[in-house]
């Protein structure tokens, strides 16, 4: 065991000392070594980046490609249902406050007060602030971070801007998709009343509150129009 360590130690301060990515022979584009109290880490690789994280244990990375894999994927579907957890947590307490109510008097046109319950907040307001960060706030928390990160980088935040861009992307076309595909006579589950209301058919839905679908549409737009500008010839 004492040869052994000392000639891992002699290997280790030659690599240190040398600078020679050899291993056993063979010829590495890189190496890195990670220096502990009790002892060293010195990983090997040709054309890859090595990965640094909180989370990553030094020299994972050279573990066999389908058994990362399947702890990536269990991993991120560990990630993904406590984000839907929070988010629907999160999303319940926003609407339990955007649909809080409160009491008012108003004529009844005989010289007396009726007493009326109204909301607090403005629906329109109500969607365009609270609602929408509530169903965005993975993205929104993520672009953040990552942007903190960058601060004193000279390259941007990919991934945060990929999030936000994917996220948009998803809403408009796939759950927009989704959300007209499933519109069905068989799944309109209105009654009469609600369809005068609405003024639509059977199997027919409309947006109710067009002041937020004009809002968000046109601030859309705008968004992706600068996006094309800032990304246009490479810039």
């Amino acid at each position: 065991m004492m040869v052994a360590c000392c000639a891992a130690t002699t290997f280790i301060n030659y690599v240190t000392a040398q600078s020679v990515n050899y291993y056993y022979g063979e010829e590495y584009d890189k190496v890195k070594i990670h220096q502990y109290p009790r002892g060293r880490i010195v990983e090997f690789t040709n054309g890859e980046e090595f990965c640094n994280s909180y989370i990553l244990v030094p020299g994972m990375s050279i573990l066999p490609r389908w058994f990362l894999g399947i702890v990536y994927f269990v991993f991120l579907l560990y990630l993904f249902v406590g984000v839907s957890i929070i988010s629907d947590i999160f999303m319940a307490g926003i609407e339990r406050i955007t649909s809080t109510r409160r009491d008012s008097f108003r004529d009844d046109g005989k010289g007396g007060k009726i007493k009326v319950s109204i909301p607090v907040w403005n629906p329109t307001m109500a969607n365009l602030t609270l609602m929408a960060f509530g169903s965005s706030a993975p993205e929104i928390l993520l672009n953040t971070i990552e942007t903190i990160k960058t601060l004193d980088s000279d390259r941007a935040s990919e991934l945060g801007i990929a999030t936000i861009i994917g996220s948009a992307s998803f809403n408009f076309l796939v759950i927009t998709g989704i959300s007209i595909a499933a519109v069905s006579e068989e799944e309109d589950t209105r009654d009469q009343a609600e369809r005068q209301a609405d003024d639509t058919p059977l199997g027919v839905k409309k947006v109710r509150d067009v002041g937020v679908f004009t809002t968000t549409a046109i601030f859309s737009l705008g968004a992706y129009a600068w996006l094309f500008y800032c990304l246009y010839g490479d810039r």
